[in-house]
């Protein structure tokens, strides 16, 4: 679907750009997700120029390696911290030329919308709903019905739980490992989502299965 990188181009194996600049931060599932990610994204997406925000981006991987992958797509990364807005703008400075689509990182909370700036076409989100309270999941579903355009898409990937069960034999003991760390963190059940998405106003549409027990959760704004 898209040219191969060149072997220069730091985001074909973050692992060796990181060993190179021992500053960047690395989330090395971004690199095994993100193919599938994005061979579902060309179909969900217009294929005509469009703008995708992402909400909790972490290191920015995600946001320039789509930016690429899509040519098409603006993609507005995202982090609530000062410093998740730096660990974004060190990999941004190491991909000049996707500067015009991938902006500088806006600083939201995804617990507290709604926030700023024009409508998009996509809201996006990945591995968040497990690592944060049920309200950021909450906070994610309006903040992205205030900031979609008509018709735009809400797209949330990671794991979740399918009727209250176990989707795969791994969740259940890292749904556990979650809640020793933290009692409010855990993977959500897809029931519980689609019933949030839906009183925002969001109609469902038919959830993409992906590797390693993911799934992608899309809600279309009416």
């Amino acid at each position: 679907m898209t040219a191969r990188p060149a072997p220069t181009d730091p985001l074909a194996d973050p692992a060796a750009t990181v060993a190179r600049h021992p500053g960047l931060r690395h989330a090395p599932a971004t690199a095994r997700n993100r193919a599938p990610i994005r061979d579902a994204l060309a179909e969900l997406l217009p294929a005509r120029p469009c703008t995708v925000l992402e909400v909790a981006s972490g290191t920015g991987e995600h946001a320039l390696w789509m930016a690429r992958a899509l040519p098409h797509v603006t993609w507005i990364p995202t982090e609530a911290t000062a410093d998740g807005q730096a660990a974004i703008n060190a990999w941004r400075a190491l991909c000049p030329e996707l500067a015009d689509r991938v902006p500088p990182p806006m600083r939201i909370d995804a617990a507290h919308p709604p926030w700023p700036g024009d409508p998009v076409d996509g809201v996006f989100a990945a591995n968040l709903t497990h690592i944060a309270p049920w309200a950021a999941t909450l906070g994610l579903i309006a903040g992205a019905a205030a900031r979609l355009a008509p018709g735009g898409r809400l797209l949330i990937y990671g794991p979740f739980n399918d009727g209250g069960r176990f989707t795969g034999p791994g969740n259940a003991a890292f749904d556990a490992d979650l809640r020793q760390r933290n009692p409010n963190w855990g993977l959500r059940d897809r029931g519980a989502v689609d019933a949030a998405a839906a009183a925002q106003g969001f109609t469902a549409e038919p959830v993409r299965t992906m590797p390693a027990d993911n799934r992608l959760l899309v809600y279309r704004k009416g």
